[in-house]
């Protein structure tokens, strides 16, 4: 027998959006688009006033995000979070070199910042580059 499903309580309620590009540093060099992400060079980009924005209303408290890394030029790491705040400790995905495209979700809070922005960083053991696309999916408000 199936116990009967219930309702989660909880502060914010979530929103599908029909998945959205939101950033492609493989594209033209602009707000968010290229060029590659330099290792160690950590790059902002906007959520809600991008030029895509992708559905996300500037009252979202997070967002659901498909991140995918493209050819790094070295073996490394991406790790993504919420703009002007410390960065995480831990990755959110690894890839070797030249792995042409490997994906993984996150929910990253928008935080308090108005600018709603994240922010995305590259490592590796040595200098290096890899592009990054970013695919919004939902929201929480």
């Amino acid at each position: 027998m199936l116990a009967p499903a219930i309702q989660a309580a909880g502060p914010y309620s979530y929103y599908s959006v029909t998945p959205c590009r939101l950033v492609d540093t493989r594209g033209p060099i602009g707000v968010n688009g290229g060029p590659a992400l330099m290792s160690g060079s950590p790059r902002s980009f906007a959520v809600w006033s991008s030029p895509a924005a992708c559905g996300i209303p500037s009252s979202a408290q997070a967002v659901t995000l498909i991140l995918t890394f493209v050819t790094p030029s070295q073996d490394g790491f991406l790790k993504i979070w919420p703009y002007n705040t410390t960065p995480p400790s831990t990755s959110n995905i690894n890839a070797p070199a030249n792995t042409p495209a490997i994906a993984n979700g996150a929910i990253v809070p928008l935080g308090a910042d108005p600018s709603l922005q994240v922010t995305v960083s590259y490592g590796t053991a040595v200098s290096g580059t890899a592009h990054v696309v970013i695919d919004v999916t939902g929201y929480y408000q």
